[in-house]
């Protein structure tokens, strides 16, 4: 672990964001375009639901009450009922015990890494919590709040863009002090899917060195093919049903509503009712009425289809500006490109090319990531593109730097 990685300087700043390195790096150079595009911001950009206002007011009087931290029954049973639709597991699961909203998914997966250290008391050593890498910044935060050591697996090329659970399993010594172990799938920022035999063997280790395999499933609804396979579907065909799994997932994506900061987390009962209780302390309710329009939207699917065709029209521009420039393949799942720019240089000379000769703001590979076990970052030779604009400007943008060389 990097020695800079402490709850120190996490609580005084130090650690910055991808988006604060960024400024850093393009402070004081201009954009090579008088019309700048930016594509860092995983922000969905497509239309939400029409009715999601009309549901906030429908309920308003409810801004006068304090909500439960659990989250409504009609909530828990409408993401209850999606879980059921999505994954084949109608009556499945338990609404009251299996399932507990949040304010967002990244505020659940920040919260869980403190129930999941909290199980691993009895472990001489440090506790360690295990993270894909690339990875998202709520996992490193989770990490070192409670108190754990951040262990970053090296998701590249050659592992299919998912750990390599091959070399994990060949650790006992860091399996006996894992608290947890952050997947997720499709893969931010590569678009990578686990299938049903990486997840079961992902939740066999967790089981069989009791730590939670914590699955981020926040981009389950933006694939091209066939619906990825979750968490809570694979686990259920075992005789421990959930034991040691928690699944998040949110409206974010789903649904086009970041602003909304509505997901739930879902899985392991015993485990969510110390989540609860975490929260119960220090985390921030759900408002009321957002719990009511949560309900309704959960409930319909239509605009949910919509935005997958939306995604699957900016992949088809990909696919004709990029061909396989970059080492480009059209992403199995979520809204990401990760091109390999080495052809020009590392990750940040990569960006700061993109801005300085074309107006395109892209994040560099790097900052998502940290230097693994082997002491490399999975990500210093890419950039990440977020396809979040329509598809003129995602073309403009492309077509701007497709060419581009050292």
């Amino acid at each position: 672990m990097s020695d800079s990685l402490t709850l120190t300087s996490l609580a005084d700043g130090t650690i910055l964001s991808p988006f604060s390195r960024l400024r850093q790096l393009l402070d004081g150079t201009p954009p090579g375009h008088e019309r700048p595009i930016d594509l860092t911001l995983g922000e969905p950009r497509e239309t939400m639901p029409s009715f999601v206002a009309a549901k906030i007011t429908e309920a308003e009087a409810l801004f006068a009450k304090y909500p439960p931290i659990r989250g409504s029954d009609e909530l828990r049973g409408a993401i209850a009922d999606w879980i059921g639709r999505r994954y084949g597991l109608v009556g499945a699961i338990d609404p009251a015990r299996e399932i507990l909203p949040c304010n967002g998914s990244r505020e659940g997966l920040f919260y869980a890494a403190f129930p999941a250290v909290g199980r691993k008391q009895h472990v001489a050593a440090r506790p360690a919590i295990l993270m894909c890498n690339p990875f998202y910044q709520a996992y490193l935060g989770g990490a070192l709040a409670a108190g754990a050591e951040p262990v970053f697996l090296n998701a590249t090329a050659a592992t299919g863009h998912l750990p390599d659970l091959d070399a994990l399993e060949a650790d006992p010594a860091l399996l006996a002090r894992t608290a947890a172990l952050y997947l997720c799938s499709p893969a931010n920022p590569q678009g990578a899917v686990a299938d049903a035999a990486y997840i079961a063997r992902a939740l066999a280790l967790a089981r069989t060195h009791d730590f939670i395999l914590l699955l981020d499933e926040c981009y389950s609804e933006i694939y091209g093919g066939a619906p990825p396979v979750g968490g809570l579907e694979v686990a259920a065909k075992t005789p421990e049903r959930f034991r040691n799994l928690v699944v998040f997932n949110s409206l974010s994506k789903r649904s086009n509503l970041p602003g909304l900061r509505s997901g739930f987390a879902a899985g392991d009962g015993p485990f969510l009712d110390t989540l609860f209780e975490v929260r119960n302390l220090v985390g921030p309710q759900m408002p009321g009425p957002t719990q009511h329009a949560s309900a309704a939207v959960w409930a319909e699917e239509q605009h949910v289809t919509l935005n997958r065709r939306a995604y699957a029209a900016k992949y088809d521009v990909a696919d004709a500006v990029l061909g396989t420039r970059f080492d480009y393949r059209r992403p199995t799942g979520g809204f990401f490109l990760w091109l390999d720019m080495s052809v020009i240089g590392d990750c940040e000379h990569a960006a700061l090319t993109l801005w300085k000769r074309f107006g395109v703001k892209v994040i560099p590979g790097a900052y998502l990531a940290q230097a693994g076990r082997d002491g490399t970052n999975p990500g210093a030779e890419y950039v990440r593109i977020a396809l979040v604009h329509d598809s003129a400007t995602i073309r403009e943008a492309l077509e701007r730097f497709v060419h581009v060389s050292a």
